[in-house]
């Protein structure tokens, strides 16, 4: 369940256990169903069967306030009896099945069947550790509480479980439905797997920690990207060419549907800098004002094959987004919109490769001289380069895999 950022860690297991003879099934969103069966493999589809490119639901659920919490209550519990059913069918017959956030029936799932059962989490903050506390998009103050003992935190995320715990009760219904302990916490506390969970982020941006379950292993990212299928854009392999590296702005795949006038600012910021960039403004967005011959702008390109090439990259922290920056080794400047991406943006504010812009603060003025400072100081790319050796290091879907195939032996 999720956007491209979700979903693109899950195909690049699933092709390399193609690669290794495996047969592989991806369930999810009827929307990415093209996609799947295009790289060769087989698509089962799970409701809440929501359309990924909707904007205006794209809209809400990226609001920090209020977005996270609406993905709970109003999309995925109401459809929890759906997302059984649909993922009953799905893992009929197999030998595995691994989850995602927020597909909150895999428990039941693995309690009824028998199938053995492995858990991932993407990004640090889905770990809810207290010896490595995070930054909510709700309460982003919290930063500023790091530092205090291990303890704070532990009552911090028994005040957070007991807050959310009034939201369970359709999920506890399909629970007792089912002849299964209603008292379950899907979210928190019981979402990992007994067997093995992967924590799919590189130790880049987050470190093994004394609570996390004693199953995980952390392979690091595991990296799918539209490179697999896709060349560059001639005109843009051209411009990349031809001149100094630009500045890269984009959204990622889901905050860009609320991008607002994120693009046209972006445009205006490197006309006020005097610098070459490539604004990737979404399939669905207009071309940004203020393109010419030093500004061009993409629907789309590869992350892979446009990162490594630029001076700076502008993102809203997706974690899948922030992988890739980390991986080109370049420095960032981070908008953070909601769920994980003010954690994963602080977390690149600590190891010195980024800074962060408050997205209602943006626009071309405080773009650009945020930039001017970033490009300035030598440091940020010079803090850059040690955690691009350790996600090399990491491998992560050939280690990811490697932990798959001894759960199947």
């Amino acid at each position: 369940m999720g956007s491209l950022g979700d979903l693109h860690p899950m195909m690049a297991l699933g092709l390399e256990l193609r690669r290794r003879g495996h047969s592989v099934v991806i369930n999810t969103w009827q929307g990415y169903s093209e996609k799947i069966i295009e790289n060769g493999l087989e698509f089962a589809p799970l409701r809440p069967n929501l359309d990924p490119t909707d904007t205006e639901l794209i809209r809400k659920t990226m609001d920090a306030r209020t977005g996270p919490e609406m993905v709970i209550r109003e999309i995925i519990l109401p459809s929890i009896r759906d997302m059984y059913d649909d993922m009953l069918a799905a893992v009929d017959g197999a030998d595995v099945f691994l989850n995602g956030e927020i597909v909150y029936t895999a428990a039941s799932i693995a309690e009824k069947t028998g199938v053995k059962w492995i858990t991932t989490s993407l990004s640090p903050l889905c770990m809810f550790s207290s010896h490595d506390p995070n930054v909510y998009p709700q309460a982003t103050w919290l930063e500023y509480l790091r530092p205090l003992p291990a303890v704070f935190h532990h009552e911090l995320f028994r005040v957070m479980r007991w807050t959310v715990s009034s939201w369970y009760e359709p999920y506890k219904t399909l629970r007792r439905d089912l002849g299964l302990d209603p008292d379950h916490d899907p979210i928190f506390t019981d979402k990992f797997s007994p067997l093995r969970h992967l924590a799919m982020f590189s130790e880049a941006i987050g470190k093994p920690q004394p609570d996390w379950p004693a199953e995980t292993i952390q392979p690091g990212f595991c990296f799918y990207d539209e490179s697999e299928t896709l060349e560059l854009q001639p005109e843009l392999t051209a411009f990349l060419d031809d001149g100094e590296p630009p500045i890269v702005f984009t959204l990622g795949s889901a905050a860009v549907m609320d991008a607002r006038d994120f693009f046209d600012e972006s445009a205006r910021a490197a006309k006020l800098l005097g610098r070459r960039a490539v604004l990737l403004y979404g399939k669905d967005n207009d071309p940004p004002k203020g393109l010419d011959e030093n500004i061009v702008g993409f629907e789309f390109a590869p992350y892979s094959l446009v990162f490594p090439q630029a001076a700076c990259v502008v993102h809203q922290a997706g974690v899948g987004t922030t992988g890739q920056v980390l991986l080109a080794g370049v420095p960032h400047l981070i908008v953070p919109f909601s769920h994980d991406q003010p954690d994963n943006a602080a977390r690149c504010r600590r190891t010195g490769v980024a800074e962060i812009l408050n997205r209602h603060n943006y626009n071309a003025e405080s773009a650009a001289k945020a930039l001017s400072a970033i490009l300035a100081d030598e440091k940020y790319r010079a803090n850059a380069l040690p955690l691009k050796r350790i996600i090399d290091s990491e491998n992560g879907t050939k280690t990811a895999c490697d932990a798959i195939e001894d759960i199947l032996r």
